[in-house]
């Protein structure tokens, strides 16, 4: 299906359209009782080339969902996830046939969480990088050598490394192994999902400048997950808080670091340390009630309410489900009360 609706940009690399997906539970037994939990309620996001977007959340909040979906790991409930092939034209990659998605997932790819646990550890790197490139892409012996040379150095790693396996790799030394593999087919559009949260604060400054630097050589589109706001601050140009499945702010980095509009981005900001003692001391913390996985969620109003700290007394909060809507320039907020803890 293309995507060159009047309402596409296609100056967006990647857009994301009114995404659903919902978990069934149950025995699967016949007449047995089912349940459906919805993870993802109408996400809707776009990412412009060569920028970096930012998706921040607690854990359990449906981060990895989405990016499953964006792949297509799993089938999303309902939705468009277009990905720009060329200057006119986007592709909703849900709507593919299987032939067809193998072959346009070559400008979509991903690098994990996991260093290790992303890598085969009976391959060798040569092995890991060279195989896409003879299956998918046709290289013969010599070609396939001579590339994995390319991308090995871009990462900042001896070539000469590429006979090793994973388990003779430090952490970082991995993640750069994993970002090569993810280079190899040249793509427009890199998800990065937690790319550096299983490294030492000092490897974590080395990989995140990696990407920066890769962006700029490369012409590279980011879809950055992550929770740590520290690390998204440094690398994203916009941020999209998400909560429930739900986006509940979104604007450029600048923009939410200066004046967070939702409680709940005050809260993730507030509980981020920051290296200034005295900085540190003076500010106030927002906390929250419960978890995210609280049974006390609210259906029918806004599904915040039950942790905000500002909901009590409040029957809008309780009865009416808040939208994005703007409170600056490319500043939006899903809150009844934006900034409401000031007030």
């Amino acid at each position: 299906m293309s995507g060159t609706d009047e309402d596409i940009d296609v100056s967006n690399a990647l857009s994301i359209r009114d995404v659903h997906h919902s978990y069934v539970s149950g025995s699967g037994l016949p007449f047995a009782k089912s349940s459906h939990t919805e993870v993802l309620k109408g996400i809707s996001l776009d990412v412009a080339e060569g920028r970096t977007l930012g998706l921040v959340g607690e854990s359990g909040c449906g981060k990895t969902t989405l990016v499953k979906a964006i792949l297509r790991l799993i089938e999303p409930t309902s939705g468009q996830v277009l990905l720009r092939t060329d200057q006119t034209e986007a592709r909703d990659l849900l709507s593919l046939q299987r032939s067809e998605l193998k072959k346009i997932r070559q400008q979509l790819q991903v690098v994990f969480q996991d260093p290790y646990g992303s890598l085969n550890p009976r391959m060798s790197v040569y092995r890991m990088v060279s195989e896409p490139l003879t299956v998918h892409l046709g290289m013969n012996r010599d070609q396939a050598k001579e590339r994995v040379s390319e991308l090995m150095e871009l990462v900042g790693l001896d070539p000469k490394m590429a006979d090793r396996y994973p388990h003779e790799f430090s952490g970082g030394q991995r993640q750069r192994v994993g970002i090569a593999r993810a280079l190899a087919f040249e793509p427009k559009v890199l998800i990065l999902d937690e790319p550096v949260s299983a490294l030492d604060v000092s490897v974590q400054a080395q990989i995140l400048n990696l990407i920066i630097g890769l962006q700029k050589q490369l012409n590279l589109t980011y879809l950055f997950v992550s929770h740590d706001l520290a690390v998204v601050e440094h690398i994203a140009d916009e941020i999209a808080v998400m909560y429930l499945g739900m986006i509940v702010e979104h604007g450029v980095t600048e923009s939410i670091f200066r004046d967070p509009a939702h409680p709940y981005t005050q809260a993730l900001l507030s509980a981020s340390p920051i290296p200034d003692i005295q900085l540190e001391q003076q500010r106030t913390r927002v906390v929250l009630r419960g978890d995210i996985t609280s049974d006390g969620v609210s259906l029918s109003g806004c599904q915040f309410a039950p942790r905000c700290p500002i909901s009590d007394g409040k029957d809008q909060c309780t009865s009416e489900s808040p939208t994005l809507a703007d409170v600056g320039d490319k500043h939006q907020v899903s809150c009844h009360f934006p900034r409401g803890w000031a007030q």
